[in-house]
């Protein structure tokens, strides 16, 4: 069979030429379409469910909804294995399913069991997805420069502008905020006073929650005019909340103040993030998609952060504490610069060594074929030119030329052979 091969070869030397052409057309094609990462992509395919229940320790939370969501995910197909952990006030359900399962489709079968899951766990509890993203998927980390603003006002900018402009950057699965102070009224009840007036704490809360609502009327016609009638119940302030009244007694209300001190705080929080040294900071971590480009979802969402610091206040910027992008253009131009220097290297030795320009010209001409030929095999099996992947062809070029080498030196033995018999039968 092989000989086939090289005698066709050698009868048809244009339409290998034209096919190694092909070849090499379709392999820059594929180094353009290829992702490029600096990190490759090692994590488990894998699902996770995230509920929240604050307020309840690890065990109750590992009896009650750790192991009714993980009894009941296990039966789910295409899965090795469902994981659970349970910690104060929040469950993680990891479902590792096979590697060859399409993530979006094993998303779809997670959503379709939870569906019917939800029934048995305790009232207002909700399971919920986890970003479709990777282990590493945290390209870009920053923080916004505000020196003139208190932490929480920066983490309200944050939240309810910055995240939801970068949200939209094609490739971004989500926008982790992190750091400062995620405002909220809190209401302490006095249970002395409670006791007094014969209240008790549901009571507060369900008059609180019903005065914190919109509703909405019928219309009505006055003088040929359509009117809408609604009413706008939203609590904006501490004396809004202050003056709810909770009950009446002896036809005198009974108001929020009277059993309860309002006041605008923080959440409470489990830690800070310090910069530098410097103070505390708020910012947002970029979580890329499963399966794109990290090099090219990090110029989008820099060329939307452009964008979206033109909207913030006066004196905010962005900092860009990391900055995978960086690491990917060194890590590639690293590897880029090794590859050519080692194609000039190993033409010139096989030029010295061999001393013959055509038997020198076939060996080198494998190298960038060959090459392009590695490229089109990651892009078709999904492997991102990495540091691993790049390395591994920078090795391989050696064992190219050496094939190269040993078949000349075969051919030439085969060629001076047939030369000597030739040459013996002319003189005889």
């Amino acid at each position: 069979m092989v000989h086939r091969i090289i005698e066709w070869s050698l009868k048809n030397r244009f339409i290998v030429l034209v096919m190694a052409t092909a070849l090499f057309a379709w392999g820059i094609f594929a180094v353009k379409k290829n992702p490029i990462d600096a990190i490759p992509d090692l994590s488990e395919n894998q699902v996770i469910v995230f509920t929240e229940w604050m307020g309840r320790g690890p065990q109750l939370i590992e009896d009650q909804i750790t192991y009714p969501l993980v009894t009941n995910l296990q039966g789910l197909p295409k899965i090795k294995y469902v994981r659970g952990s349970s910690m104060f006030g929040m469950s993680f359900i990891y479902v590792i399913f096979n590697d060859d399962v399409d993530i979006y489709w094993a998303r779809e079968r997670v959503l379709e069991r939870l569906s019917t899951v939800s029934t048995t766990l305790p009232t207002g509890v909700t399971p919920q997805l986890g970003p479709d993203g990777t282990g590493v998927g945290h390209i870009l980390w920053y923080t916004l420069d505000a020196p003139n603003m208190d932490l929480g006002e920066q983490r309200a900018l944050q939240d309810w502008y910055v995240k939801f402009a970068l949200q939209n950057v094609e490739g971004v699965s989500e926008i982790a905020s992190f750091g400062g102070f995620q405002k909220q009224y809190q209401i302490t009840v006095d249970p002395n006073k409670l006791l007094y007036y014969r209240l008790s704490v549901p009571e507060v809360i369900n008059a609180i929650r019903t005065n914190n609502n919109e509703s909405g009327g019928r219309k009505f016609e006055l003088s040929d005019i359509g009117y809408i009638i609604k009413t706008s119940g939203y609590l904006k302030s501490v004396e809004e909340i202050e003056n709810i009244p909770v009950k009446n007694q002896n036809s005198i209300p009974i108001r929020v103040a009277d059993v309860a001190s309002v006041q605008m705080t923080g959440e409470t929080r489990l830690g800070i993030f310090d910069q530098d040294g410097e103070g505390e900071r708020v910012g947002g971590i970029v979580v890329m998609r499963y399966g794109e480009n990290a090099d090219a979802v990090i110029d989008k969402v820099k060329a939307k952060m452009e964008e979206v610091a033109k909207g913030l206040p006066k004196g905010v910027k962005f900092d860009i504490v990391y900055d995978r992008g960086e690491l990917i253009k060194e890590s590639v131009q690293s590897i880029k610069n090794t590859l050519i220097e080692e194609m000039i290297v190993v033409s010139i030795v096989v030029i010295i060594f061999l001393f013959h320009w055509r038997s020198a010209l076939s060996i080198i001409i494998q190298i960038p074929i060959t090459l392009a030929a590695s490229f089109i095999l990651l892009d078709t099996f999904g492997i991102s030119s990495n540091i691993m992947s790049l390395t591994g062809i920078a090795l391989a070029i050696g064992v190219i030329v050496d094939n190269g080498i040993i078949m000349s030196e075969n051919a030439y033995k085969h060629l001076a052979e047939r030369y000597a018999l030739w040459e013996k039968q002319q003189k005889s």
